[in-house]
């Protein structure tokens, strides 16, 4: 199942699969300035309405930004609008990777180091914060007050579906069926599946489902290294 980023980067990737409009894209990525329709429009020798109608669906596609631009504009008539990059990075993998977020965690940890602490124990540490973020943002979102288990494993594999892990349920919990830090964590397991680890733990934390499911290691070929289990009470059920 494709992300909710993976699916606006497939949409935002089909939309430039139109010669006109991605002539369009790269006219307006390579001024140096807002560039208004009549601009775009004499740039790729297509008509100003055309090019309106295309550059609004880039808009729509998040590639680019449109604005009124009041400074300049002539005294008699409205003001052009104009169009300019967004900023939006587009990428789409299968499966979906993250370094994004593995290189934030090693640099937060790079910025939060403490004296009384290994390197190693501030990356889990900085790890489990940010897992704890997102976990306590999607509470605040869905506001499901205390949650069992089953409620717990549902929630925990809605947030992991969004960041790729592509979680299945099975009799036990919730298998993790990719890794979006591979290849990396292949180079440095230790590392990359102790934070993997400390990450979920956070997440599962800030959904304050920790009490019903935990983050345990699980190597598997082809998969996460994480699985979520239910906790085993001191009685065993």
């Amino acid at each position: 199942m494709l992300s909710l980023m993976d699916r606006r980067s497939v949409a935002a990737i089909a939309t430039l699969d139109d010669g006109v409009r991605a002539a369009l894209f790269a006219c307006v990525r390579d001024a140096s300035g807002p560039v208004t329709r009549e601009g775009a429009a004499g740039a790729v020798g297509i008509s100003r309405k055309l090019a309106a109608f295309h550059l609004d669906k880039l808009v729509a596609a998040g590639l680019l930004q449109s604005r009124i631009e009041a400074v300049g504009a002539p005294k008699v008539g409205r003001a052009p609008k104009v169009y300019e990059p967004s900023g939006l990075d587009v990428g789409f993998c299968v499966p979906q990777r993250d370094h994004g977020l593995l290189a934030e965690i090693l640099l937060a940890a790079v910025l939060r180091e403490r004296t009384d602490e290994r390197a190693s124990e501030t990356v889990l540490r900085v790890a489990r914060d940010r897992g704890s973020e997102v976990g306590a943002a999607e509470r605040e979102r869905t506001r499901p007050g205390r949650v069992g288990a089953e409620r717990a494993l549902t929630m925990a594999a809605d947030v992991l579906t969004e960041q790729g892990y592509e979680p299945a349920r099975d009799p036990g919990g919730v298998r993790l069926r990719n890794c979006p830090f591979h290849p990396l964590a292949a180079s440095a397991p230790e590392l990359v599946c102790g934070l993997n680890q400390s990450y979920l733990s956070g997440v599962l934390d800030g959904l304050q489902a920790d009490h019903a499911i935990e983050a345990v290691l699980a190597p598997r070929e082809g998969a996460c290294c994480v699985e979520l289990r239910r906790r085993v009470t001191p009685s065993g059920r």
